[in-house]
């Protein structure tokens, strides 16, 4: 065996340990950037966003997803790489990551980088390694693609600056939603602190805007709150997110469900993560951005939790039906949104289907409205569109106990 064949074995080892240390991040998707490639550069960045996951048009994205190191001086109680774990530890240096992420790209079995890493030396230190990784993928190999950069906590405002001039897409993860937990479980780390980052990302970010030339983070910046592994509420969590979103102009918030991958008295005693209700909160946070709902309106001091039986929508309605039904030929915009099975698209496309000619169920499917939600809160000129579709059987239904799927399979 040569050397040069060695080395690319040695590296490939080093690359698979680093993307499992980064595999319990979930703070990237779209990147919401579309940019075709300058004369003489690899790659373009799409608005459909850059990961493992399904876009809304149902495609799947794949991006590199990589940690630089999984050394890192911070001892956080949830997370794979803190310093107390015994396991393996290695380092992917600069050039390393640049030539494996571009020979990646060049064979089509990625679409960007999405580039984190535990914490060595100092975060200054790390951050700067990060962003030489990308500046020799932008030099060195013209890749114009996608680059997602993790802040790390600690690092200078001028390194900050300097990683937001270079990635499409920027994230600091607050992790957890109060300050008593964050202490808690990962005492290392300062809520004032990722705060203030934040801050200063949205304020650089929005300084930026109008210079055409640079990357400067145009996707926006977002973070991630784990789920379940501390006791606050889904009124708490959703709270801040909303507070994130008008405050900050974040893009997005990603939920994570707690998955235990250490032993430590700290942490909660699960048997499975909380999918669901991680679930439940990516529901109300899409009401909250792109619904025109509050957190107030789906829950309260006394209710302070989603329920897990239901979508958030269906039960924001059935606790209001004296809101019900509204008329799908006089409604409003906003309105039609309140309306289970109706989302913004099929919302628009009703408002102007309306104007040419009058609706009905028919029409109304062709629109994308789910007519088995949306029929019991409708009417069409005045008339049900299903004389058996009363509201109060809805509601007498859902909370009457049944089989165990049979809810699920009524909404869903």
């Amino acid at each position: 065996m040569g050397p040069l064949v060695k080395k690319k074995k040695e590296v490939w080892e080093r690359l698979e340990l680093l993307a499992q240390g980064a595999k319990f991040d979930v703070s990237c998707a779209s990147s919401g950037v579309t940019r075709n490639n300058k004369a003489s550069f690899l790659g373009n960045a799409s608005r459909f966003g850059i990961c493992h996951t399904f876009t809304s048009d149902g495609r799947c994205i794949s991006l590199l997803k990589v940690l630089l190191t999984n050394h890192c001086h911070n001892d956080c109680a949830y997370c794979v790489n803190r310093r107390s774990n015994d396991h393996p530890r290695t380092f992917l240096s600069p050039e390393e990551l640049a030539y494996v992420t571009y020979q990646f790209y060049r064979r089509n079995y990625i679409e960007g980088l999405f580039l984190s890493s535990g914490i060595i030396r100092s975060a200054d230190y790390t951050l700067e390694k990060m962003i030489d990784t990308v500046k020799i993928l932008r030099r060195k190999y013209g890749f114009d693609g996608y680059i997602h950069l993790k802040i790390l906590p600690g690092a200078s405002e001028a390194t900050i600056v300097e990683a937001i001039r270079w990635a499409d897409r920027v994230s600091v993860n607050l992790e957890l939603p109060t300050p008593q937990s964050l202490v808690k479980l990962a005492p290392e780390k300062n809520m004032k602190e990722l705060l203030s980052i934040i801050e200063l990302i949205s304020k650089k970010i929005d300084e930026f805007r109008e210079n055409p030339s640079g990357y400067n983070a145009k996707g926006g910046q977002s973070t991630q709150l784990i789920v379940g592994a501390s006791p606050e509420p889904d009124l708490i969590i959703l709270t801040l997110s909303q507070q994130l979103y008008k405050k900050y102009k974040l893009k997005r918030v990603y939920y994570s469900a707690y998955i235990p991958v250490n032993q430590d008295g700290r942490l909660p005693a699960v048997s499975h993560p909380p999918l669901l209700r991680e679930h439940r909160l990516y529901q109300a946070d899409w009401l909250i951005r792109f619904y025109g709902f509050t957190v107030d309106e789906l829950l309260s001091p006394e209710r302070p939790n989603l329920e897990e039986g239901l979508d958030p929508k269906l039960a924001w309605a059935l606790r209001n039906l004296h809101y019900f039904p509204i008329d799908i030929m006089k409604a409003s915009y906003h309105e039609l949104l309140r309306v289970p099975g109706i989302g913004p698209t099929s919302a628009k496309r009703i408002l102007n289907y309306r104007k040419h000619t009058s609706l009905s169920p028919e029409s109304l499917k062709k629109l994308g409205v789910v007519i088995k939600r949306a029929k019991y809160f409708i009417t069409i000129n005045g008339k049900m569109i299903d004389q058996k579709a009363k509201v109060d059987s809805l509601q007498s239904f859902v909370f009457k106990p049944q089989p165990k799927m049979t809810q699920l399979e009524l909404f869903f």
